[in-house]
Parts: C-alpha cells; structure tokens; sequence
C-alpha cells in the first residue's frame, strides 16, 4: 500500500488552509516582485539556496529563487531537496520511507527509482519531526508543477568530504537515469545574533561561497562558530553544479527575523541561484 508522510510542520511553519497559503505567496511576491532579479531567468538553472523558517519570517527571501524558476520556464524532471537532519533522529544521509509527500497544495511523488540507483538507504525517522525539507514543498506546489517527483535527502552528517561524495551520486545517477533535477540546498543562515554581527558573520561565509570555495566556506564556518545549519547542504549545491560544468552563483536576497518581530537575537536568511555559466 502506498503511503504518504504526515507533516510536521504544517500550521506551524506554514498555514494549513489552501487558501491562506495561497493568499500568503500572493501578497509576498506583489511585495518583492519590483526587488526580483528576473535577468537571472535566462540561464539554465541548476538549483539554489532556499531558507526553511517559518514563512511569516522567511518567504520574502525565498519567493525570490522560486519566482525566478517559474519565470525561466524551464522544466524539471525531479526536484531534489536536500536539508539538515535539526533532530539527530534517523541516518546521516537517507531517503524518505513514504511513496508520497503532501502539503495543502498537492501531493508530490517520491523518486525511488532515483533514490535506489543512488543507494541513499530509506528511513521515516529522519524527517518524522524535521520541518527544513518539508517546507520547501509548498513552495514547489505553488510555483511549479503540482506533481513533479521530488527526492527529499535528509543530510546528518555535514561535512565537505560527505557533501563531495552526495553531489557525485546524485550527479551520476541523474546521469545514469536521463534526469534533470532542480537542486535546492535547504538552510538558513547565522543563528541568535544581532542583525549587525549575523550580517557580518554570514558576510565572511557567501565571500567565500561566490567565489564557489566549499573548502574555505566550510573553513570559515567553523573558525567563526557561524550557525548555517544546513551548510553541507549548500556545499553538496555547489559540488554538484561543478560536475555540470562553468556555473556562477547570485545572491538574491538577504534578511532577518528581525525585520518582522524587532530583537537583538535574530535568525538570517539568504536566497540564492546556482545556474550555467552563459558563454
């Protein structure tokens, strides 16, 4: 029998009513829409950044990487999403059990046939109680098609070396499949800051991300305690892209939770493209 996920974050992430989600995207996109970068649509997109906070925090960035995708009209045949296991429940690297994700938007199919030429195991304890992969899917059910496959990859065990390994399978078997995936790195960026010294710290980090060096990024991170909790995923993003070829990296935009509830302890947010390289 085929079995769906029961969401977590639902009605705390997001709205549970169709129609209030809906109502939400509408009114952040008029928001951003004169702030999107939509020159970015003409390169053939590899994937990008996503933040996986609430979406009265959060949307605002994020509508800027989905919006450009929808624009671009390009067509995927899977989405990966590849997010941080904040639980420490599960595997270090897994697939999802379930035949099905939903949101109040629609339902998406897993890809097993991906998720077993990649080898990744199937586990449901990694993502039961994780909200960073299942928020992105309101998004996809909004802003693309409604039923693309998608391949939720739940990423424990972070490092530079596990993210190389993640982006050569995943390369490989979309190879191996004739699949084109669209890649979204799930995460948000530094953690419980003031706006001032988060912006700095996560300043440190995408200097050495646009210049597309993981190895420094991760370096950087680590020297300065930065709290980007997804970084190996974003890693596994650009490791990825460097299989495809000359890729180039854009910030689209940057924010905090601050900016909606005023504190001195605030959650930064960064959206970002990965695309091709034109000639």
């Amino acid at each position: 029998m085929k079995t769906i996920r029961p969401n977590y974050a639902e009605g705390k992430f997001y709205p549970a009513d169709p129609e209030a989600l809906k109502q939400l995207f509408k009114e952040t996109i008029q928001a951003e829409s004169p702030n999107i970068n939509f020159d970015l649509t003409i390169n053939p997109i590899i994937g990008g950044v996503v933040p996986h906070a609430g979406y009265i925090f959060c949307a605002k960035e994020a509508v800027h990487f989905f919006d450009i995708v929808k624009y671009s009209e390009q067509t995927f045949d899977v989405v990966i999403i590849i997010n941080p296991n904040h639980t420490g429940q599960g595997l270090p690297v897994s697939v999802d059990q379930h035949d099905f994700w939903q949101s109040p938007l629609g339902v998406s199919p897993i890809d097993r046939e991906l998720a077993k030429k990649c080898g990744f195991p199937f586990d449901t304890l990694s993502q039961a109680r994780e909200h960073s992969g299942e928020v992105i899917l309101p998004y996809i059910h909004y802003f693309m098609q409604g039923d693309i496959p998608i391949l939720p990859v739940s990423f424990g065990a972070q490092n530079h070396e596990n993210s190389k390994v993640i982006a050569d399978i995943l390369f490989m078997a979309c190879k191996a499949l004739n699949r084109k995936p669209l890649i979204i790195a799930s995460s948000d960026f530094n953690h419980f800051a003031t706006p001032a010294v988060g912006a700095d710290l996560d300043g440190y980090a995408l200097e050495a991300l646009l210049k597309k060096d993981t190895l420094e990024f991760e370096r950087r991170v680590k020297e300065k305690n930065i709290s980007i909790c997804g970084f190996g995923t974003i890693q596994t993003l650009i490791q990825y892209a460097r299989l495809e070829g000359e890729f180039v990296v854009n910030v689209l935009k940057r924010g905090h939770s601050g900016e909606v509830h005023p504190s001195d302890q605030v959650v930064d947010y960064v959206s970002m493209l990965v695309s091709k390289a034109t000639v």
